[in-house]
């Protein structure tokens, strides 16, 4: 587009009042060539009549709009004007907000905030969504139980046609082998009927829905809006094309073959899954003589919470012995139950069913690790425990014992055959490999044609639970039109379930929609950009298909990459994986970043400072310092970027040449507590740049120069320091050697 430029600049929020307005747009007109007369300011830029005056140049012509105000990250429905190219610099909380009024050092900040968003502008164009033909808005589940049901149904419900699949015979999963359910309403005294058995019939009746039983997805091929989905069914294949997909392919009971510590395979011993068909059947009678049970010891955390077995709590075993304690109340009044616990975990409402179960005098509940279940005969057993609320010690007689067995999501044999294979071929170990290659494979769920896997990944420490990012996007995977629900994600009971089919039924419904207008899913969902590598200068060095976090990139059969678009989340991770800089975006660029950072003014005495600020954590912490009226150092020049894992070793270069003094990266903090938003680039910038020592060997310079630092959003208050000890770092090494040329 042919561009004609106006930059606007606010005197409101203090901006005003700290920066000489009328020198920082002779300064900025001058630094960039644009015409002093189309810089303009306004007492209010965001007030009906500042948008106004907006609005009347663009009416004009004006179709590339600076606007030097407040942060990008407030207001943006104000400074929404479609059709323009649109930047905004923050003068308000990274100067106004930040700095001491009317300095030298603030004037300049300001000019450098000011003269890098129009060079910005420069070196962008307006983007334009990249929509594929023939795009599907159907929805595929995978899985028939409580999740997978409810999933189905919400979307259907909302007017999208849904295919849902279930390996099984029946519909119902876990859920329909159960006898009761925890109670659902006030008072929670009494059990409820298991609710999945109406949903089931919901299912079959809904004329948006089709449903596979005994059936299996054979290939899944494409990307979100053109997903080729082959199903396998009664021995035929059938493809369909969908736009996302909702796995809720359930869990599995821990193995209890591996707790024979706890008496499994004693024939009086049995598992929760066990208690709950003996319910179903009638009375709760002992499997050695069919006699029937009147002291029942329920074991809790059975392979939970243990770092031998699964290290995680399995979510709704608290529950399920407390309902299994009160079949055996309820079947004979004279029946005793008595529940050894770690801690009862029973969250929300899930509470007053527990005290009420408290009530009960035939329920015994204790604090105990239990150490061990011994034959106390007769077919009788000991239950044997410590640290008791009872005693030291304790050892307690029992006719019947039931162990509350843990969750292991059916995304996690899979995954383990695959990190297996994966580590077996990278070290080489062709006998391991070939042994995994040729035993039988896990039961696959998704059977992925991506260059990457064939199956979701999980994050690390994660077992086997196909989370891309517990803490902003809950239901999305690494896998872009693929969203988690249910016991898959993480253990949770019924009603979390329900909760959270519904959540990832609205995710997928986003994602279809979405796609058919050419824009990101997330995180950056309104991003109508794309990257458009220069492919002729391609080495095919294979850097970004690796590095890729999404699995968007996959190469011909000459190793060239090419982009499935629609799988793509704008990180820009390939443009900083690229060492011949050839991706690009419309609004972001290795060669935009660059020429702004050689924009910066470095005065001749002193210092001047880089930082490459993560837009998701790290640059929303500056703004709220900045809103904290908290003190940024004036030495340093904040740069926003999509992720850490776009950053370019070229800039270090570009940084350094120009005479900056020092480099510091704010990234996502990322591992098992905390995850950066594109999953892996906080961590490929660390890695990238744990080699940063070579690059400025070339340059003559010091490592120190260059530091990564990991920041959540909530270390706003920690930031200035952080800045602060870097900069005094740098400066007791000494400036820049190249300062001046």
């Amino acid at each position: 587009m042919d561009k004609k430029y106006g930059v606007y600049i606010c005197k409101g929020c203090s901006i005003g009042e700290s920066i000489d307005i009328e020198k920082l747009t002779k300064d900025s007109a001058k630094a960039t060539k644009i015409e002093p007369g189309l810089i303009k300011s306004h007492p209010v830029l965001c007030s009906p009549e500042g948008r106004e005056f907006i609005k009347n140049d663009i009416k004009e012509g004006t179709n590339t709009l600076i606007l030097g105000a407040c942060s990008p990250r407030v207001k943006y429905e104000e400074f929404d004007f479609p059709g323009t190219i649109t930047e905004r610099v923050n003068l308000r909380e990274l100067v106004a907000w930040s700095q001491p009024a009317n300095t030298e050092d603030t004037q300049m900040l300001a000019n450098d905030y000011l003269k890098m968003g129009i060079i910005r502008t420069q070196k962008g164009d307006l983007p334009e969504p990249n929509i594929l033909q023939d795009l599907s808005k159907a929805i595929l589940v995978i899985g028939g139980g409580i999740s997978g049901l409810t999933a189905a149904l919400e979307a259907a419900n909302a007017g999208y046609q849904v295919t849902l699949v279930e390996k099984e015979a029946e519909l119902g999963g876990w859920a329909a082998k159960l006898y009761k359910e925890v109670p659902r309403e006030y008072p929670y005294e009494k059990l409820d009927e298991p609710i999945v058995f109406s949903k089931i019939k919901e299912v079959e009746s809904n004329p948006n829905i089709k449903v596979f039983k005994s059936s299996v997805i054979e290939k899944t091929d494409g990307q979100p809006g053109l997903l080729d989905i082959t199903i396998k069914s009664n021995g035929s294949s059938e493809t369909l094309r969908v736009g996302s997909i909702i796995m809720a392919a359930g869990w599995k009971p821990y193995d209890a073959a591996k707790l024979g510590y706890l008496g499994y395979g004693k024939p009086n011993v049995v598992t929760s899954i066990q208690m709950e068909d003996m319910a179903k059947k009638g009375k709760i009678i002992r499997p050695s003589d069919g006699k029937e049970a009147k002291k029942i010891a329920f074991i809790q955390c059975a392979g939970s919470r243990d770092p031998n077995h699964l290290p995680y709590c399995s979510s709704f075993c608290c529950a399920t012995s407390l309902k299994q304690a009160k079949y055996v109340r309820e079947k004979n009044n004279d029946a005793v139950a008595m529940i050894f616990y770690k801690d009862i975990r029973t969250p929300g409402q899930s509470e007053l069913f527990y005290k009420n179960m408290q009530n009960d005098p035939g329920v015994l509940l204790t604090k105990a690790d239990v150490t061990g279940v011994s034959d106390a005969g007769n077919g009788n057993l000991y239950v044997e425990a410590e640290n008791a609320l009872l005693g030291d010690k304790i050892k307690v007689e029992a006719d019947l014992v039931v162990l509350a067995i843990g969750v292991v999501p059916n995304t996690r044999a899979p995954q383990e055959y695959l990190d297996g294979l994966t580590e077996a071929q990278k070290k080489g170990d062709d006998a391991k490999a070939k042994y995994l290659e040729e035993t039988p494979k896990p039961d696959f769920i998704l059977n992925l044609t991506y260059r990457q896997g064939p199956e979701i990944p999980s994050l690390e420490g994660y077992y086997g639970f196909a989370d891309s990012n517990f803490i902003c996007f809950q239901y999305e995977t690494r896998r872009t039109g693929i969203y988690a629900a249910g016991c898959v994600r993480q253990p949770m009971n019924m009603s979390e379930a329900q909760l959270d089919a519904a959540g990832a039924a609205l995710k997928a419904i986003q994602c279809v929609e979405h796609v058919a207008q050419g824009i990101a899913v997330h995180p950056r969902a309104w991003d109508a950009t794309f990257p458009d590598p220069n492919l002729q200068k391609c080495t095919a060095c294979k850097r970004c298909t690796e590095e890729c976090p999404f699995g968007a990139i996959e190469e011909d059969a000459k190793g060239i990459p090419f982009y499935k678009i629609n799988r793509c989340r704008r990180c820009g991770t390939c443009m900083g994986a690229c060492p011949e800089r050839i991706v690009s975006f419309k609004d972001y660029s290795v060669d935009m970043i660059g020429s702004m950072l050689k924009s910066v003014e470095v005065p001749e005495e002193g210092f001047r400072f880089i930082a490459l600020a993560c837009e998701n954590d790290a640059y929303p912490a500056l703004d709220s310092a900045g809103i904290n009226r908290k003190q940024l150092n004036s030495s340093v020049r904040i740069i926003p970027v999509r992720c850490l894992g776009s950053t370019n070793l070229v800039w270090v270069a570009d940084a350094f040449s120009r005479g900056i003094d020092g480099l510091i990266l704010l990234g996502c903090k990322y591992g098992e507590n905390y995850q950066c938003h594109f999953i892996k680039g906080s961590e490929l910038a660390n890695y990238r740049f744990s080699k940063i020592q070579e690059t400025l060997n070339k340059l003559q310079l010091e490592a120190e120069r260059c530091q990564l630092v990991q920041v959540s959003i909530s270390e706003y208050d920690k930031l200035p320091d952080i800045i602060n000890d870097f900069v005094k770092k740098i400066e007791d090494i000494g400036p820049n050697p190249f300062k001046g040329f």
